[in-house]
């Protein structure tokens, strides 16, 4: 599937900011089942300085400083990707998930994929007890591990309410947790506590939905707006697997990767400082059209 996406960013403020750097992660790049054909990031007001690279998980970062008073930011991003279709692995053929945790404990490799880095607390996911006993309901003795995870993304759908007035940006796993409700980034942060809770590595994946659904199917949860899931270690063999816990759904060709990293503050679209007083308001609007 090929797409044309627009996304654009705007953050309000009540007073003018005479001085801002931010860090963005909004610009894709090449991934397994993705290809990126062309991508551009237009600013306004323009940077006075402008700096592109990537962090350690190969996630394309873009640094830029603005040193005029302005009310308004605008960050726009156009590109044209390909995602190719996901061929399902058959949840019942991968491994033990005993056998997964026992195998990535020992691994030696530290590159940037590797499971070892998705294994631990991070920054904005802890492991949780009462979450780790929840997704522990999902793997009994000897379940292939990506049945189980299968299992545990369903869970969190039936279990969760989708409210986009219950948390903020900075809600933590255990707080979503208890409220048994939140947005998508709460439902990949639950879903990655309970994983690592019980030995096995969890990405944070930010991205896309298609705007349009499918004909004959509803539309996804999340669409119009950046989305958020998780990806699973199944092995060696099998490697990381893509499941979206807000839909209950593998992410396919259906989802556009943007970044990767151990939760939302790894891969946050805008951060950075900025020198002003009041409060701030950050729209976002996308548009991800299938072409061909």
């Amino acid at each position: 599937m090929i797409y044309d996406i627009r996304q654009t960013t705007t953050c309000t403020y009540a007073s003018p900011v005479a001085n801002a750097r931010h860090v963005l992660r909004l610009t894709p790049v090449q991934r397994d089942r993705q290809q990126v054909h062309v991508a551009s990031l237009q600013i306004v007001p323009e940077p006075t300085q402008w700096r592109e690279g990537q962090d350690f998980f190969g996630n394309r970062i873009t640094w830029v400083a603005l040193e005029q008073p302005h009310d308004k930011l605008t960050v726009k991003v156009s590109a044209r990707i390909a995602v190719d279709e996901l061929t399902e692995p058959g949840a019942h053929k991968t491994p033990p998930f005993e056998f997964v945790r026992k195998t990535v404990s020992a691994t030696d490799d530290i590159g940037p994929t590797s499971p070892a880095h998705f294994l631990f607390p991070s920054r904005m996911v802890s492991l949780d007890p009462e979450i780790r006993d929840y997704a522990r309901q999902s793997f009994p003795a000897g379940r292939a591990v990506l049945d189980g995870a299968a299992d545990l993304m369903r869970r969190i759908k039936t279990d969760m309410v989708y409210d986009t007035k219950a948390t903020t940006v900075t809600t933590t796993p255990p707080m979503s947790f208890a409220l048994r409700r939140g947005v998508c980034q709460d439902f990949a942060h639950i879903m990655i506590s309970g994983l690592r809770g019980i030995g096995l590595p969890a990405a944070y994946v930010s991205g896309y939905l298609r705007t349009a659904p499918r004909q004959g199917f509803a539309g996804l949860v999340g669409a119009d707006a950046m989305h958020a899931w998780v990806l699973v270690w199944c092995g060696g063999e099998t490697g990381w697997i893509g499941l979206d816990p807000t839909n209950a759904v593998f992410a396919s060709d259906d989802h556009v990767t943007l970044a990767i990293g151990r939760d939302y503050s790894d891969v946050a679209p805008i951060d950075g400082v900025i020198l002003a007083s009041g409060r701030q308001r950050i729209d976002v609007v996308v548009n991800v059209i299938p072409v061909a």
